[in-house]
């Protein structure tokens, strides 16, 4: 029988990002927060000897376990779904600060356009742009009205970057410069140029120059060792929740993070949560912890999965299109090219993971659609983040797979071989959704989440189109041979292609057509919020960790005046 713990004021769920963010500004303000964490602590020492690419990069030695919890993938409904035994297509984050710990860095804003994508699309080019199928709808919050959070998160970080020239307004500059500058990253500033773009450095979470955020937490600069992306940062340069948020909570005195402690249901009372069941994965041991409020923090397919197993809200029902928590699931796109130099070196094996140089040309409804038939974009990018030797091996397609040649040629392009690449928008398709598999059940006993997703016309449309532009921005570089990526068929759980999951659990004006409100409150349970990227109503072209972060800082806000006055916030 579980052990009834004494209340506190918020329990969260997962301690990463957005755990860790609620817990800074919630107990310094007082509140008692007890944080879940079903992983171990870690902390930079633990990565003293980590350029380790094989047990890292490769063997994803912080990442979840798939053999105690992974998710069933299926393409769609008529096919039946089977466990993800291995991490492939995206990278699961465990323990302290989760995904937030080996992560690159990069750091964007969505623009505008996103928050209110629904209304200005259908404004520009008439209700029928946006085709059937499509949950393509406004997020309820304006890009106004976020900035100020996105502002918090930014200093916490430490954020360097420049003015983007196409990006929504920003309330004060980056709190340090951009990184510094290499020759792959010049000659795309300079193409790009020619060809009319405006590019700008990828705001970065490695640091340019030593640190101090607001809660007084100190955050060194880059060494550029290339070991960011899949690897914890031992120098403490690379702003993640360990070493930016999360000490601040614990100088409070309010805040205890309890490790090894897996939670199996929110306690929902068909109006209010009273708290949440978990289990000591050590001892066995399960207890239930009482709070005035109970935060999920678990990023996307964790959130979605305590919502459907606990029974808060409508689930939804692909058949009738009825329903909202599981609807919505997105991804993102990769198109690209890669360009072959027959003399120019670079040195590609150094680098970080968010050193680079992007255009928005093409993203959102930055260029005309009227003549095409899809919406939106995406950044476009060259990255330096450091190409490890055993995960990168460059070659033209015509060489053979083994032998003479192409031993001569993997040595020839290893630093001859530059990518353009982009991150295309994803939107909610209503046969893309997450649910509870029906058969396959984690350790403990619980059902698996069911992921049933596919790439859709939209997404091949978009991908055949940003591809030909980077492409065309490969050649002006001047690469004697330039290769664009395939275009898109149907969508595998491997290999590995992005961690920028999405949706389940959206956010918006209206409980019809969204799980959470602006401030991600629960529609149906006041006293619950639900933080991540599970309350985006569509993905970005960009990556998701910006606009987490600021809405983790609202939701903090949220709680606090939740706290004061009770009720809906809005």
């Amino acid at each position: 029988m579980a052990k009834t713990l004494p209340k506190v004021d918020v329990v969260t769920v997962g301690v990463g990002w957005t755990g860790g963010i609620l817990a800074a500004e919630l107990a310094k303000d007082g509140m008692k927060v007890v944080g879940l964490e079903r992983g171990k602590e870690r902390s930079t020492e633990d990565y003293l000897h980590g350029h380790d690419e094989l047990r890292y990069a490769l063997r994803y030695e912080l990442m979840q376990d798939t053999s105690k919890e992974t998710i069933t993938f299926r393409n769609n409904r008529k096919q039946r779904a089977l466990p993800m035994r291995q991490l492939g297509s995206f990278l699961l984050g465990e323990n302290l600060g989760g995904a937030g710990v080996h992560w690159n860095g990069q750091t964007y804003r969505f623009f505008p356009y996103d928050f209110e994508i629904k209304s200005m699309t259908e404004k520009k080019y008439g209700k029928g742009k946006i085709k059937d199928g499509y949950f393509v709808q406004d997020w309820g919050i304006t890009y106004d009205e976020l900035e100020p959070y996105y502002d918090q998160f930014e200093k916490a970080c430490g954020i360097s970057g420049e003015e983007n020239p196409m990006a929504g307004k920003r309330s004060n500059p980056y709190p340090t410069p951009p990184m510094k500058s290499t020759r792959s990253l010049d000659k795309f500033a300079e193409a790009t140029k020619e060809l009319g773009y405006k590019p700008y450095r990828i705001p970065s979470a490695n640091l340019s120059e030593p640190y101090k955020n607001q809660y007084g937490l100190q955050i060194n600069a880059c060494q550029y060792c290339a070991f960011c992306e899949r690897f914890g940062c031992e120098y403490g340069a690379k702003s993640d929740p360990v070493i930016s948020v999360i000490p601040a909570a614990q100088e409070s005195g309010n805040y205890e993070i309890r490790y090894h402690s897996n939670v199996t249901e929110v306690i929902y009372d068909g109006s209010k949560v009273t708290g949440v069941k978990y289990v000591d994965v050590q001892s066995g041991e399960e207890f239930i912890q009482p709070a005035e409020v109970v935060a999920l923090t678990s990023y996307v397919m964790n959130n979605v999965k305590f919502l459907l197993m606990s029974d808060i809200g409508q689930k939804y029902d692909p058949k009738s299109g009825q329903g909202v928590v599981g609807r919505s699931y997105c991804y993102q796109i990769l198109p690209g090219a890669t360009g072959f130099y027959e003399e120019e070196q670079f040195n590609t094996f150094m680098g970080a993971g968010a050193l680079g140089t992007s255009i928005n040309d093409y993203y959102g409804d930055n260029f005309d659609h009227s003549e095409l038939d899809f919406i939106h974009g995406g950044v476009i990018s060259i990255t330096q983040t450091g190409k490890r030797p055993i995960a990168n091996n460059p070659t033209p397609p015509d060489t053979p797979r083994w032998g003479k040649e192409f031993k001569s040629n993997s040595i020839k392009y290893y630093t001859r071989t530059l990518t353009i690449g982009s991150q295309g928008a994803s939107l909610p398709y209503k046969e893309n959704f997450l649910d509870l598999d029906p058969t396959y059940k984690d350790a403990y006993g619980l059902p698996l989440l069911r992921m049933t997703y596919n790439f859709t016309d939209q997404d091949k449309k978009l991908q055949k189109y940003i591809t030909q532009k980077t492409a065309e921005i490969s050649e002006k570089m001047g690469a004697s041979k330039t290769v664009p990526n395939p275009e898109l068929t149907d969508y595998s759980i491997v290999p590995y292609q992005t961690t920028h999951n999405t949706g389940g659990a959206i956010m918006g004006a209206d409980p019809n057509s969204s799980v959470v409100n602006s401030y991600l409150q629960h529609w149906n349970a006041e006293n619950l919020f639900v933080v991540g990227a599970s309350a985006f109503a569509h993905n970005g072209g960009v990556n998701p960790t910006d606009t987490v972060g600021a809405l983790a800082y609202r939701a903090a806000e949220g709680i606090k005046k939740y706290r004061k006055n009770g009720g809906s916030l809005v």
